[in-house]
């Protein structure tokens, strides 16, 4: 017997309606029609949703475990705004999960993972050229999500994907800081080329590099937002 046959139906319809709900929000923060800081109304959500305030409110906690809202006392919930520390935190543990990624990745590397990986640089640099800013966040994280999945640890993977909503801001802004955005599509062909290389140290020099120059980007963007 499933898990869903032993749930009453209205539970699930309800849950996929939180789902909803939630992938609604996500896109609205990711897309800048919330900005950070911004108080998310559960009237004004519940009626422009058509839905009750419930699974507003059941979302909006949802958004606040995937780092993306933050709630406070009486007030309500927010969108999560970008903290230089905090997110120097994200970017600090994402480097280490890379270089662990990468270094595994190099004893399972060959032409078939290298094929994949091309294939998924080269759609990202046709997205590049495009107006979906959304997209190219996606095609973006797909590549390093295939390389966490080729390098063979599911426990990494889901450490990765824990990750990926606070990844989604990072990268969001990231996108406005770059004068050239195909830049960023572009990028990744030196993270192939280390992973050509064999070489472990400069696979994790590519990774350092490659989200460092990520990091330095958001810190300069706030830091100027700042001033």
């Amino acid at each position: 017997m499933s898990e869903s046959d032993t749930l009453p139906s209205a539970f699930i319809a309800q849950r996929n309606l939180v789902d909803q709900v939630a992938d609604y929000l996500t896109e609205a923060i990711l897309s800048s029609r919330f900005a950070p800081g911004a108080r998310l109304s559960e009237v004004a959500l519940a009626t422009e949703l058509g839905v009750s305030r419930a699974p507003v409110r059941e979302a909006a906690r949802l958004l606040e475990s995937r780092g993306l809202v933050v709630s406070r006392p009486r007030r309500g919930f927010f969108v999560r705004s970008l903290d230089p520390r905090e997110l120097e935190g994200v970017f600090d543990l994402r480097i280490g999960l890379e270089r662990h990624a990468f270094d595994r990745l190099l004893g399972r590397f060959d032409a078939t993972i290298e094929a994949r990986l091309r294939r998924q640089i080269e759609l990202m640099c046709e997205v590049a050229q495009g107006s979906d800013d959304g997209r190219k966040i996606e095609e973006d994280l797909a590549f390093h999500r295939m390389v966490f999945e080729f390098a063979d640890n599911p426990r990494l993977l889901r450490a990765f994907e824990d990750l990926t909503f606070e990844m989604r801001l990072c990268i969001a802004l990231i996108g406005k800081t770059h004068a050239e955005p195909a830049t960023i599509a572009t990028s990744h062909w030196l993270l192939l080329e280390a992973l050509q290389s064999g070489e472990a140290d400069r696979c994790r020099a590519a990774v350092d590099y490659h989200l460092g120059v990520a990091r330095d980007s958001v810190l300069a963007h706030l830091s100027d937002d700042a001033g």
